[in-house]
This record gives structure tokens, C-alpha cells and sequence, in this order.
């Protein structure tokens, strides 16, 4: 049986439903569906899913999307052992670059104590940023997901999307 790719997703602006939605055609309607989280009323609905991919971008001092930090609060009464999750964030490293992508660092914090496995660790030598809170625990040449931002390189985004996807198939096993 093929493995199943459930996108989640809170978005503002709409640059977070592009990405979610490029993942999605890029991955193909028989592997991937995709959720805004402000219509995901049980969220018990990611357990459908071989990879849960989340994606968050960052607002005002580092918070996360509103739609997604509700979500956040049904993923903490899941039992999420286990399961294997990917993250990706949005931001501005330049204007923000304090607290840049910081809504995703909120969910891999919440996920690693939830004792998932996660996937798709990106590197950050592309990008100019202050904030910590969103590298990978011990090795902080690394973003625990992808980080993407549409205000100052949107130009790399679809090639980072598909490099970045082709990563976490591998690491999750999906042909």
C-alpha cells in the first residue's frame, strides 16, 4: 500500500497555502492532501498519515500563525509517539531576522516532546537569521524543517520545495 502525505497548514497571507499547495502537485493527488487547519475540526485526522508535513509561518515577536497555534493546542491531547513528521516555517529574515521562522521552532519544540520522529532537517547557510529557536537540537547548522521566505527570496522557493521534498521522501520512505 502506497504511503499517504497529509500537508497541514495555517496561513495569513496566502504564501504559506502556496507552498503547502506546490508540495501537494509536486508529490501528486494519489500521495498528498492538504488541510488549512482553520477547517480541521478533529485533529485526530492526521493519524490517517504516513508523514504529516506542518507548516507554520511566524508572526509579530516570534508567534506562531493563529489558526496554527489552535491547532497546536489539539495536537498536544494526540498521542503522537512515533509518528513522522516534517516541518516547514515562513519568514523574514531580514526585517524579523530576531525571530525569523520562529512559528516552526514552536512546533518542533512541541513535537520533539511529544516523541515524534522528525524528518527533513534543512540547512541554513542560505540564510541570514539571529534566531535559534528553530535549529536542530545538536546540530545548529541545521532548521529542524524547511525554512522558506517570500519577502526576500522567493525566487528559491520552488527549486528549495522540491529539493526538500525529494529529502523527506527518501528519509520517509516514499517512493
Amino acid at each position: 500500500m502506497a504511503k499517504k502525505v497529509g500537508i497541514f497548514y495555517g496561513s495569513d497571507t496566502g504564501h504559506t497555502e502556496e507552498a503547502a499547495q506546490l508540495m501537494k502537485e509536486l508529490l501528486g493527488d494519489d500521495v498528498a492532501d492538504v488541510f488549512d487547519v482553520r477547517s480541521v475540526a478533529d485533529a485526530s485526522v492526521l493519524l490517517n498519515y504516513d508523514l504529516v508535513i506542518l507548516g507554520t509561518s511566524t508572526w509579530y515577536l516570534g508567534e506562531m500563525q493563529g489558526d496554527m497555534d489552535q491547532f497546536k493546542d489539539k495536537l498536544a491531547d494526540l498521542d503522537l509517539q512515533g509518528r513522522t513528521f516534517a516541518l516547514f516555517g515562513l519568514g523574514d529574515q531580514i526585517e524579523y531576522a530576531d525571530y525569523f521562522i520562529d512559528g516552526m521552532g514552536h512546533l518542533y519544540h512541541l513535537l520533539l516532546e511529544k516523541g515524534v520522529k522528525l524528518i527533513g532537517a534543512w540547512p541554513n547557510n542560505t540564510y541570514t537569521f539571529n534566531s535559534t529557536l528553530s535549529l536542530l537540537e545538536g546540530d545548529s547548522t541545521k532548521f529542524a524543517g524547511l525554512a522558506l521566505d517570500e519577502d526576500n527570496q522567493s525566487d528559491l522557493t520552488p527549486e528549495r520545495v522540491a529539493l526538500w521534498l525529494d529529502q523527506i521522501k527518501g528519509e520517509a520512505g516514499i517512493a
